[in-house]
């Protein structure tokens, strides 16, 4: 039977000191193991937590550049639509200085008497052609009728020679144009349901009508932006 021997106080100090040593050990080893983890653990986080920061800068950055864009897109074009009304402006007012111009001197037409008399028959004669009936009443100022008389006999003459038609043309005396008017005159047919303003007034409007397109590309060149001409 073997003999169980009693350790003695060395013995049991080295075993102690060789338990602590190990559990010392294993201890380190453990809680090297744990701080490693943790570094890992951290720096995942960290670069989780950077990554989602560079991302909302981003976003951020992303969002204020785009508001930006969009603000200067909105200044350039207002600016643009400032400066093309500007310049719209500025040439409807030189167009209407020009027929304002235009419509002053409207009654020099009538200074020579002679010239006058031959505006008035075309004027006539045009009615005639366009009316086409055999009586016709002329509306004029009462300054203009001997002029229209006269006028009036040259047309029907002429309209007879080139449409071997008669045509009576007599002054409407109780329907007189304004004196204020610069002169012409108003064909007026279809027992007076019918008129043609051939006052010089009402000629230089359809002038103006007429002559805009060709008048804007004369002083402003081509527009470019327009698709559809008259």
């Amino acid at each position: 039977m073997s003999q169980v021997h009693a350790l003695s106080d060395d013995q049991v100090g080295q075993e102690l000191r060789k338990m602590t040593a190990f559990i010392k050990q294993e201890a380190e080893e453990k809680a090297r193991e744990i701080q490693i983890k943790a570094d890992e653990e951290f720096a995942i986080e960290k670069s989780k937590l950077v990554r989602q920061e560079t991302d909302a800068i981003d976003s951020a950055y992303a969002k204020k550049f785009k508001q930006a864009q969009m603000s200067q897109q909105i200044t350039r074009s207002t600016m643009a639509n400032k400066t093309r009304l500007r310049v719209l402006g500025a040439r409807q007012e030189l167009l209407d200085e020009i027929f304002e111009a235009a419509s002053a001197k409207l009654g020099e037409a009538t200074h020579d008497q002679g010239r006058y008399k031959d505006l008035i028959k075309g004027l006539i004669l045009e009615g005639f052609y366009a009316m086409n009936e055999p009586e016709l009443v002329i509306r004029a100022r009462q300054a203009d009728y001997d002029a229209v008389r006269e006028a009036a006999g040259w047309a029907s003459a002429e309209y007879k020679h080139k449409t071997d038609k008669d045509v009576k043309a007599t002054i409407d005396a109780e329907n007189p144009v304004p004196e204020g008017s610069a002169g012409g005159i108003i064909i007026v047919g279809g027992n007076g349901k019918i008129d043609i303003d051939n006052t010089f007034e009402a000629r230089l409007t359809l002038l103006k009508d007429s002559a805009l397109p060709a008048m804007r590309k004369a002083l402003f060149g081509e527009n470019p932006n327009r698709k559809f001409f008259d």
